[in-house]
């Protein structure tokens, strides 16, 4: 199946809510995520339409959410790639050291699973990463749950690569995140390199 891998559109809350929740019901959601079901659900419409305009590429490049559209407009995955800065403060796993990307919220529907959509959805958080001029990015990084061998054999194979810093799981101090970082290519110069939008 053919799927199309694009930033949301400001307007589109209602879908980003309903893949939120989809992804919060998933099996292994309570590895994969930090918010829960009952949480989401709860949330009002306005703070869904706030988050999808600030994740869209309308919003202030701060945070943005791809997503890959089937050709009957459903959506089969999701991934949000939030920009870090030192000036930031502390983020989760402790304070920020170089300019970078972090990526959250990554779900595809289990139809989609094994068919590339993911691999997609990573390019293009990572293309956008390495594209962007103010500020250069140094790397994407993330954190997966150390139970989530699914998860993190796919981080590896993309060529993310763990870097030792783990953080205990909010609510859970017996389990761990273990951070993965992609560093930039040498061969990617900085701002507006190769995936531009």
């Amino acid at each position: 199946m053919d799927y199309l891998v694009r930033a949301v559109r400001g307007d589109e809350w209602e879908k980003a809510r309903e893949i939120r929740l989809a992804a919060l019901r998933d099996p292994v959601a309570h590895l994969a995520f930090l918010d829960t079901y009952g949480a989401a659900v709860e949330r009002p419409d306005s703070f869904w339409r706030e988050w999808t305009e600030a994740s869209s590429e309308s919003g202030e490049g701060k945070v943005r959410q791809f997503v890959a559209e089937e050709p009957d407009g459903s959506w089969a995955g999701t991934i949000t790639v939030r920009v870090e800065r030192p000036s930031d403060g502390v983020r989760f796993g402790g304070p920020v050291k170089a300019d970078q990307t972090h990526v959250v919220g990554v779900y595809v529907r289990p139809r989609a699973r094994g068919t590339g959509v993911i691999d997609a959805l990573f390019r293009a958080g990572v293309e956008w990463s390495w594209s962007l001029a103010e500020p250069v990015v140094e790397r994407v990084r993330l954190y997966v749950h150390e139970e989530n061998a699914r998860a993190a054999a796919f981080y590896r194979r993309f060529g993310f690569t763990a870097t030792g810093e783990r953080v205990a799981v909010p609510g859970d101090r017996s389990a761990e995140e273990v951070e993965h970082e992609l560093r930039r290519p040498a061969s990617v110069g900085t701002g507006g390199g190769p995936g531009a939008r």
